[in-house]
């Protein structure tokens, strides 16, 4: 213990002090002046000669408020025609790789109104640095710095400008890319002289050096190497090799540093591989719990073809795995139909499981309740579900029962959305009056209910908020007007091919904006007893 306390230390740095300072001063020059005379002149030749000048003539001869009403229409007319041909000859003349006009997206999209490769309203993932390209579409100033990438198209440039209208809004962004083939020719011209100059420097330092660093270096480093090889190679499994290594220098510190490393590495994949199979049992668990709650909804359409006195479907396309939202329909005696539309606060497993029980609840209380009414159906459930109802969940419920021979009819709306009503002559129109609060807000509310009644040809549609609040990449919501532009518009469909044709215009207006909420439909269709004598 003595001889290890009095032992001087010879650190690696004053093994090779003098001659790494030669060779790197050296190495340091030559990589200055070739890398200042090869790679800045030619980056700033490419980016300011040929992107730039290109993009700017661009944006002097097209119409930049044509193009702001591409980006809203998305739709070809003739100067778009035009256009397409100047930017095809500016693309041929000034030897671009590319010229693009687009709209990038949060989701780190980009909508082409215009692209030599493919059609206008075309989407593709954005592969140069996002930030610099968000920045000069929201605050539509050029990007400072250089756009480089290698993507599927090549290894480019990107000279990045806004087009913007007349009233100094920017409606899209111009992009005109150049091929990199003169910096890779370069960079082989560099890497060429480098290595030969390198060769000859490296020869020479490796006689001087040998000798003296030979035990004290390149063995220890070697070791390392192959500690770290044999380490990726065995699925991270250490031999704890580097504990050998009593260099009394740098280099042992690094070994042991790299042993704690690999230490900490191999109980981390092990971690990982604990994490990772509890992901996938949850992730399959979520998927039986989605199959379970869809076969908890109706599914099989037409529910009754035995009953011709009137036609019903419904859907629910969750927005997570399990959603909150539920349908359900059920008779209560063969003369009186209930019909169920529910949504849960909040989205997810917790919801979903709010959801099995209030669906439950208002079924079973529905079907044994007698004589009760929808208000005293609801009642009744409100009071059940606020026990013990400790993460503060409610639900909005339009719950209606309809007397199949003569189609009157009594609903109660819990705070939920206002159906829509179609008289057999008429159009679909909102049937609005006032909603009682949630189920489950508040123990002991007290539900209002709403006397209606149906003729036959008649019709309503009932929904969650999912369908109005259905918001595009713009933060605009489909609304009240657009839904009944929906159902007007395909007023001779089947409730069926009603509802699919609701979800698809739901589906254009959002885009690719993600989905949020729980999206539920119901479309109730009565003939009357008139129509099923005549069958």
């Amino acid at each position: 213990m003595r001889l290890n306390k009095f032992k001087i230390r010879w650190g690696l740095n004053k093994k090779s002090l003098f001659t790494i300072i030669v060779f790197t001063l050296l190495v340091v020059a030559i990589m200055s002046v070739g890398g200042s005379l090869f790679f800045d002149k030619a980056i700033e030749r490419l980016y300011n000669e040929r992107g730039y000048v290109v993009a700017n003539i661009i944006l002097e001869q097209i119409d930049h408020d044509k193009i702001a009403e591409y980006a809203k229409t998305w739709k070809e007319d003739d100067y778009y025609r035009e256009m397409v041909d100047y930017l095809e000859v500016i693309q041929d003349c000034s030897e671009a790789a590319y010229i693009y006009i687009g709209v990038p997206h949060e989701d780190r999209t980009i909508t082409y109104i215009y692209d030599s490769g493919s059609n206008m309203g075309f989407v593709d993932p954005i592969s140069a640095p996002f930030d610099e390209i968000w920045r000069c579409y929201t605050e539509g100033v050029r990007p400072e710095s250089y756009l480089v990438r290698k993507s599927q198209y090549g290894f480019l440039t990107s000279s990045c400008l806004p087009v913007k209208d007349s009233d100094g809004n920017v409606a899209a962004l111009l992009f005109v890319d150049t091929d990199m083939k003169i910096i890779l020719s370069t960079l082989r011209r560099y890497v060429l002289d480098m290595t030969v100059m390198a060769v000859i420097l490296l020869g020479i330092f490796s006689i001087l050096h040998w000798y003296f660093t030979n035990r004290g270096l390149i063995r220890p480093l070697r070791l390392i190497e192959k500690n770290v090889m044999n380490f990726a190679m065995n699925n991270a499994q250490n031999d704890n090799t580097l504990v050998d290594i009593r260099s009394n220098d740098e280099l042992e510190e690094l070994a042991a540093s790299i042993n704690k490393m690999e230490n900490d590495i191999a109980f981390y994949i092990n971690d990982i591989r604990i994490i990772t199979a509890e992901k996938e049992r949850i992730g399959a668990e979520l998927d039986v719990a989605r199959r379970i709650q869809a076969d908890m909804l109706p599914g099989l359409f037409p529910p009754y073809p035995d009953r011709k006195e009137f036609d019903i479907y419904a859907s629910m396309t969750p927005a997570k795995e399990v959603g909150g939202d539920f349908y359900d329909f059920f008779f209560i005696d063969s003369d009186h139909i209930a019909m169920v539309i529910a949504d849960v606060s909040g989205k997810g497993v917790p919801a979903a499981l709010f959801m099995v029980i209030a669906k439950t609840l208002i079924k079973y209380r529905t079907i044994t309740g007698g004589t009760l009414s929808p208000a005293e159906i609801l009642a009744d459930v409100n009071n059940r579900l606020c026990e013990r109802n400790e993460e503060g969940f409610f639900v909005t419920v339009w719950l209606g029962i309809v007397e199949i021979s003569t189609g009157k009819g009594v609903a109660s709306n819990a705070g939920h959305e206002h159906p829509v009503l179609k008289r057999s002559d008429g159009r679909y129109d909102y049937s609005k009056y006032k909603h009682s609060p949630a189920v489950a807000a508040m123990e002991g509310t007290s539900f209002k209910e709403h006397e209606f009644e149906l003729h036959p040809g008649d019709r309503f549609f009932v929904y969650t908020d999912g369908v109005l609040e259905a918001t595009n990449s713009d933060t605009v919501l489909f609304g009240e007007d657009r839904l009944l532009d929906a159902l007007n518009a395909h007023v001779d469909y089947d409730a069926e091919h009603l509802l699919k044709s609701v979800k698809t215009e739901i589906d254009l207006f959002v885009g690719a904006a993600p989905q949020f909420d729980d999206i539920t439909m119901l479309e109730f269709r009565y003939y009357g007893d008139k129509t099923s004598s005549e069958s």
